[in-house]
Order: C-alpha cells, then sequence, then structure tokens
C-alpha cells in the first residue's frame, strides 16, 4: 500500500512468474525473469544509511498494520525470514506516512517488542484488522484487545505510552524516510537498497530481488 491509493494483488511466487493485477501492470518488466535491474525491480540510495555495525546484512521491512498487502505477504515474509543465514539480521518497522493511524500501529508493535510479546501476538493484530475488523485507533480498544489476548491491559498501555516506545515511533518515521519508502511492504537491505511489490512485480518476489541484493552486498563486503 502505497502513500497513494493504488489496487494490487499478490502473485504466486517465483521470479519469471506472470504476476497477477495492478502489479504485473504497473511493472511488465518484473516478469521478465533473469536477474533483478537496478531501477526496475530495486532502487540503489545516493547516500548509503549508517547500519548495525556487528558484521551481519540487516534487511528491514517497513510494513504497516492497517495494509492488506503487508498482511497478505506475513505468511511468506516469516517462512523466509525464518530460513535466513547467520550473517543476516531481520527486524520489523511500522512505518507513519501520516500521523493517525500510523502513529498508533507503530507503538502497538513497539510496545509489544517491549513486552516480548511480537513472536505471538504480531501476526494476531493483522487478523485483528483485517479479518474482525477492529480499528485498533485508540488505546482503550488496543488495551482491552490486549487484555483478551493474553497480555496485561495495564503494563501494556504502561509500555504503550512509555518514552522509550515513542522514541523508537519517531526513529521508524526517520529511517523510512532516510531509505524513501512511499508504499508498503517495502525491504530494506544494508541501508543500500530497497525493494517492494511494486518494484518487483509482487510482494513475493521482492524476497527474490532481496535474496539477489544480500549477495551482491556480501561480494562487496
Amino acid at each position: 500500500m502505497k502513500r497513494r491509493d493504488f489496487s494490487a494483488r499478490l502473485a504466486a511466487a517465483g521470479w519469471g512468474a506472470t504476476a497477477l493485477g495492478g502489479l504485473a501492470g504497473a511493472n511488465p518488466a518484473a516478469a521478465q525473469g533473469g536477474t533483478p535491474v537496478e531501477g526496475t525491480h530495486y532502487i540503489k540510495l545516493g547516500r548509503p544509511l549508517q547500519v548495525p555495525a556487528d558484521g551481519k546484512i540487516e534487511v528491514i521491512e517497513f510494513f504497516w498494520y492497517g495494509c492488506p498487502h503487508c498482511n497478505a505477504f506475513e505468511p511468506a515474509l516469516d517462512a523466509w525470514q525464518k530460513a535466513l543465514p547467520p550473517d543476516v539480521a531481520f527486524r520489523r518497522v511500522p512505518v507513519a506516512f501520516r500521523d493517525e493511524p500510523f502513529t498508533t500501529h507503530q507503538r502497538i508493535y513497539y510496545a509489544l517488542e517491549t513486552l516480548g510479546a511480537v513472536p505471538t501476538l504480531h501476526r494476531k493484530v493483522f487478523a485483528a484488522v483485517h479479518v474482525d475488523h477492529a480499528r485498533l485507533d485508540s488505546l482503550s480498544e488496543i488495551a482491552t484487545w490486549m487484555g483478551k489476548n493474553g497480555i496485561d491491559a495495564a503494563k501494556f498501555s504502561e509500555a504503550f505510552n512509555s518514552f522509550g516506545v515513542q522514541t523508537k515511533a519517531k526513529q521508524a518515521r526517520q529511517l523510512a524516510e532516510a531509505y524513501r519508502i512511499d508504499g508498503v511492504p517495502a525491504l530494506g537491505i544494508q541501508g543500500r537498497f530497497y525493494t517492494s511489490g511494486t518494484l518487483a512485480g509482487s510482494a513475493e518476489r521482492s524476497l527474490a530481488v532481496t535474496d539477489y541484493l544480500i549477495n551482491q552486498v556480501r561480494k562487496k563486503a
């Protein structure tokens, strides 16, 4: 989902297969197969960003809980990140294209992270929004939902309102701006590149482009 509305559907995985819906029409070159092309299937940042100095290749998924494409992407992304080699570090960053409801959803994620509950509740938040049609845009509603899902409502509210969570949300917004992310889901690679479903031809194909870019980073390390 971009800052501006667009219509797209996920295609079947596999580089070179024909994409379904608006994404293939927006970027037919992505269905041609072969080596991903800079400027077509991924973007190289003009100025590399600072990354953690831990010797690992950083991959970031930029997402928003309200994005149906992010929700649809989760199963493939989750399987992909669980199979990453030891030299790749993966993390998620919630975006905020405007204040609300984006900022609230950012704080949901970072409060869950603070409480160690991302592994158990991240996918459930997506389901609450896209299957149960919960808005989750007010703290009272969110805390009640958390209480029904095994998280102490008072502890969640404390984390949600904490300085640490607010700081992480601000930093996430700055990072998305530095990567020039204008739609989600998108993947940032080692502060040098980013790709997305729109660029790659589908959200799942963006994982193949990311694998290619990880290897490019390795070659230049």
